[in-house]
């Protein structure tokens, strides 16, 4: 039987974001609703949270200090220290109804950022978001177009294959990944999550380079193998888990956020949980921008 313990008592609209760092020895999430990102030390159980200037997609840490975010309208550095964000640009200035979401380092340096479409929720999905690749250069690349909603980013071990997927079609895809250049091909359906419910959201692989995503509304989280198969699933104790990532000094302990949504009333809605799911995980790199 797998543990599953609600960290402390900070409950999240939208949590996401998950990013260990292993030298503080803290794990770094964000509440993309609230506009805040927090920095969580198991070690004393204090989370700490700064304000952003709009909604938080994602975060980096970043090799000349502070990290790298994606909020709303494009990429930012932040320094936690001044609490001062340096706004480096926004591929999506031309569409108002796409905003920042999920994204991380990859192995060798760059930062990786999609957008979802997000206007009146009365209007149907218009699929014009995008993935974007931050460059050591600052320089900002589409990688991938036609998306509704970009999550599920993950890269295997050895560098090879890219993960990514699009929330509103239940797909996650693999690419051959060029760790020197950071190209992708020979784009593939990796998993549908209709079988298992819910759709696939933010993620994270393990050292056996197996892939783990959060299944929100279905109260899941699913491991499955580097061919795609699922090994195992996970019965959340709220129904909207968000994102995943390997932490603790070990790495073995599966982070998960979820999220309240302005309607969940269950009393872990918005919790930051730690699992022990048997496994270790990997660390994601510094961003060398």
């Amino acid at each position: 039987m797998i543990d599953i313990v609600p960290v402390n008592d900070v409950r999240a609209e939208l949590g996401e974001g998950t990013l260990w760092d292993p030298d503080a020895r803290v794990l770094w999430w964000v509440d993309i609703w609230a506009k805040t990102i927090h920095r969580y030390d198991p070690a004393t159980n204090r989370d700490e949270a700064f304000d952003a200037p709009g909604y938080v997609g994602c975060v980096g840490l970043r090799r000349k200090g502070g990290l790298v975010v994606a909020l709303a309208d494009g990429f930012y550095f932040f320094d936690p220290q001044t609490g001062e964000y340096q706004h480096l640009g926004d591929p999506e200035a031309d569409k108002p109804d796409t905003r920042f979401n999920d994204g991380k380092p990859d192995r060798q340096g760059r930062f990786w950022s999609g957008t979802v479409f997000e206007p009146d929720p009365r209007r149907p999905t218009e699929f014009i978001g995008a993935l974007y690749r931050l460059d050591r250069d600052l320089s900002m690349h589409r990688m991938v177009e036609g998306i509704g909603a970009s999550n599920g980013l993950a890269f295997s071990p050895d560098s090879k294959v890219m993960y990514y997927g699009d929330s509103n079609r239940n797909l996650v895809w693999a690419w051959d990944f060029d760790p020197a250049t950071g190209d992708i091909e020979n784009r593939r359906v990796f998993i549908d999550t209709t079988p298992t419910g819910g759709c696939p959201d933010g993620a994270t692989v393990d050292v056996e380079g197996c892939y783990w995503t959060t299944l929100p509304e279905s109260g899941k989280v699913a491991r499955y193998d580097p061919g795609g198969r699922l090994m195992l699933t996970i019965m959340m104790p709220t129904s909207i888990p968000t994102c995943c990532e390997f932490g603790g000094p070990d790495l073995d302990i599966l982070y998960v956020t979820s999220a309240k949504l302005r309607k969940l009333k269950d009393p872990t809605a918005g919790a930051l949980f730690a699992l022990d799911v048997g496994v270790k995980g990997l660390t994601l790199p510094y961003f060398e921008g």
